[in-house]
């Protein structure tokens, strides 16, 4: 599912200048496809500002969310890779920035529960980090689905 969820949603980056820019850049192939609005690349970020760096969910990647009610258009996720690693608020370094927008509960739960298998596997994120193509980024996913 996650495969599925994430195919011609990922992209890859050298670096970016700032947390707010990768949340941004996480998100744009989201806005594009329409399946989140502006306001809800926004409110991530605002929660982040508010809540400090609690999505920064193991070391080195970032889960940006918010309320589907600021949002929200359609269920969808996809992932930034980050050559340099951005640094996020309390000196969290960030090299993955995964965008969930997320409109049904069981959706959520079913993305949440296979990010969590991704990403809970230090060599699956290493990989993830050492991809040099999107291509590879995709490969990487479809095999850990």
């Amino acid at each position: 599912m996650i495969a599925e969820y994430l195919k011609d949603n990922l992209s890859l980056l050298d670096s970016v200048n700032s947390w707010e820019e990768s949340i941004a850049a996480a998100s744009e192939v989201l806005v594009n496809k329409k399946v989140i609005s502006e306001l809800y690349v926004q409110a991530m970020i605002d929660n982040v500002n508010k809540n400090g760096s609690y999505i920064v969910i193991v070391p080195q990647v970032a889960l940006a969310h918010a309320r589907p009610d600021n949002g929200v258009i359609k269920t969808g996720i996809s992932l930034l890779k980050l050559n340099k690693p951005v640094m996020f608020p309390e000196g969290k370094s960030v090299n993955i920035v995964v965008v969930l927008a997320a409109n049904e509960e069981k959706n959520h739960l079913e993305l949440m529960s296979e990010l969590a298998d991704l990403f809970i596997d230090d060599k699956k994120i290493e990989n993830i980090i050492s991809a040099a193509s999107v291509d590879y980024l995709q490969q990487l996913i479809e095999k850990s689905d």
